[in-house]
């Protein structure tokens, strides 16, 4: 079965993210998967993951732009910018691993946010 290299899936995650496309971001997690946001929270298993991504529905992106999206072995990283409906502009870097070596999913994310002007 043919599947996206890892740095365009992390690309595709990243707009998912963005657009709050929960189905998508859901079927392409593990069911154990760990959400770090830092200096936030942290979100643990595919149940509380879904609550979460719920919660962000009404903080939809406006405007994303990705600088870089690097990947190696079980890892990977993206980052860039997101401008909310709001108003609010947030720079951005989240960093994946994956179940698998091959990843087509991940496991955890650990994500940097911080707000600016």
């Amino acid at each position: 079965m043919w599947q996206l290299p890892k740095n365009i899936f992390l690309q595709e995650l990243t707009i998912a993210f963005a657009k709050r496309d929960s189905k998508f971001i859901l079927s392409n997690v593990t069911d154990d998967i760990r959400w770090n946001i830092l200096g936030d929270k942290v979100v643990r298993g595919k149940v509380d993951f879904a609550e979460a991504l719920e919660q962000m529905k009404n903080e939809k992106a406006v405007q994303l732009t990705v600088y870089h999206v690097a990947t190696h072995g079980k890892a990977g990283a993206v980052n860039g910018t997101t401008k909310l409906k709001n108003g609010k502009t947030h720079a951005f870097c989240d960093v994946y691993e994956f179940s698998n070596s091959k990843g087509t999913t991940v496991k955890k994310i650990t994500s940097y946010i911080i707000e600016i002007e």
